[in-house]
């Protein structure tokens, strides 16, 4: 190996410097941890892009019992209603221990939390840094927090490519810098790595978090449940940047409307108007545009005139586009923002396999069901972080050496995949787009290639969507538009994504054989 990391040996390692993997190596201390990110803390972490906020029960009029029956209510029958309840509780001393860490959340004149309303909160519960730079914000803190602490080594530019698992227990971490290959011996790893909008066109995530954690997990032999659940925001700005800059719902929260090019409020007439679920807002806007319009955010009248000071990120990136917010509309449409499903953990980010935990948007916990609540994501992440810190350090291995004959695999490389998740995985989805999906991801899923990892994560999300024949939170069949009166997580493997897609190909092939004859 090109690099000495024989004195990192044994050490847990966290893979990810986002908010989730940068809390967990804080909550280790003062246990020596190793971070592996594979570009500067924070540069590819979708916790900077968050807008809205940490959503916690900190109002008078609130109450984490009222917190925990809107996750619920969004989370369409699927959330874990134990793993609810002890994270939304959770939720105000996450906020405060952040607060402690020097995050300078937004207060009013007398010292208040300044709480603002998102989508299907009954409460205003989200707390908010600098209006709209919440994730800027955290992760600032976050970064300087780790940078002075003297149990946490940081691998900057090092990307983890395989976990070496023997007897389903990890041993080490395969992972690769620009000096060559490294073999890090630890029998304790934390997956940290976001989500996956980096495998589809449009989506408010950095292009480089595309589901690595998940493929690193999937190949270890770990479950991956709910994979189909993908959400989208209703309001990315309607432009050329990627990511696709965020409108939070802060500002629907705030009294903006959806509105199409004539002018027509085309939600004023559904339950919750612009403030019903993401996934009934975002189906919404996709349809308004599938008509030949466009869509856009109306805040003209609110918040108006103080658009700006309310959200200055929001209102430097219109004004760059030549649009003044307080003036004219915004243009807007969907975009891939968050994945509900993951790594099936526990309560503690344990996996199935010995060794392995998850934390943050990679990991499913239960908390999302099918449909996350705006701003839960971020509180998620801090919340168990702290869990899973604890059962790391409770979980101490002895020396371990790991062995392994395999060269690491290029770069992985999804912008082939992209095209294909968007048109087979979009808002709306029906059988015989996903199948032709699984058709093109498979043949490259089962190669090593640039491509093979991405193609791996889509075609068990794939795999997962086929199977879910009915339409509950952000998976909406148009073929089965119905919702079925009981919510089964799904749980697939890496085997078993690879024999249904095999399956699912036959199944296809006899379809149009029969059609032809």
């Amino acid at each position: 190996m090109s690099t000495d990391v024989s004195a990192l040996a044994n050490h847990p390692v966290i893979i990810g410097g986002g908010a989730a993997g940068l809390m967990t190596a804080l909550q280790l201390a003062p246990e020596p941890v190793l971070v592996v990110s594979k570009a500067p803390l924070g540069a590819e972490a979708s916790s900077l892009w968050a807008q809205g906020g940490l959503a916690a029960a900190m109002g008078a009029d609130d109450d984490p019992a009222l917190h925990l029956a809107d996750t619920i209510a969004a989370g369409a029958g699927l959330c874990d209603d134990t793993t609810a309840r002890r994270i939304v509780h959770a939720a105000p001393a996450a906020v405060e221990h952040l607060a402690q860490l020097g995050v300078a959340f937004d207060r009013r004149p007398d010292g208040r939390w300044r709480l603002g309303l998102e989508a299907a909160h009954s409460r205003n519960r989200i707390v908010h840094a600098t209006g709209d730079g919440t994730g800027r914000e955290i992760m600032r803190a976050l970064i300087a927090a780790v940078r002075r602490c003297p149990s946490v080594t940081l691998l900057e530019g090092v990307e983890a490519r395989r976990l070496i698992v023997e007897d389903n227990a990890v041993e080490g971490v395969l992972a690769v810098n620009a000096h060559g290959p490294l073999l890090i011996n630890t029998g304790r790893v934390v997956i940290a790595t976001g989500g996956i909008g980096g495998l589809f066109l449009d989506s408010t995530n950095p292009s480089g978090c595309f589901g690595q954690g998940l493929a690193l997990a999937a190949r270890a032999g770990a479950t991956l449940s709910d994979l189909e659940f993908v959400q989208f925001h209703p309001t990315a700005f309607d432009g050329p940047s990627r990511p696709m800059p965020l409108l939070t719902e802060a500002i629907r929260g705030d009294g903006a409307t959806l509105i199409d090019e004539t002018g027509e409020r085309f939600m004023a007439n559904e339950p919750g108007a612009e403030l019903a679920a993401r996934d009934i807002v975002a189906r919404a806007v996709w349809r308004r545009r599938a008509e030949g319009h466009r869509v856009f955010l109306d805040a003209r009248t609110h918040p108006g005139k103080d658009f700006a000071q309310r959200y200055p990120v929001i209102s430097a990136f219109c004004k760059m586009a030549g649009i003044d917010p307080a003036t004219d509309p915004i243009p807007v449409r969907p975009a891939v923002h968050y994945h509900m499903g993951g790594i099936a953990v526990d309560l503690e980010g344990r996996s199935t396999v010995g060794g392995l935990w998850a934390c943050g948007e990679v990991a499913r916990t239960g908390l999302h069901g099918a449909n996350r609540l705006a701003s839960n994501s971020l509180m998620e992440a801090i919340v168990c972080a702290e869990w899973v810190a604890g059962s790391v350090s409770r979980a101490g291995r002895g020396s371990l050496k790991a062995r392994t004959t395999a060269t690491p695999l290029p770069a992985s490389d999804p912008s082939i995949i992209r095209p294909m998740m968007s048109h087979g995985l979009g808002v709306l989805r029906d059988r015989n787009a996903i199948g032709r999906l699984v058709r093109s991801l498979l043949p490259i899923a089962t190669r090593d290639g640039a491509a093979s990892d991405p193609a791996l994560v889509g075609l068990m999300i794939a795999v997962a969507a086929h199977r879910r024949e009915e339409s509950r939170g952000g998976h909406f069949r148009t073929d089965y538009p119905d919702t079925l009166p009981s919510a089964t997580p799904s749980m697939i493997s890496h085997s078993e994504a690879l024999e249904a897609a095999r399956e699912i190909m036959e199944s296809e092939a006899l379809s149009i054989g029969s059609a032809r004859s």
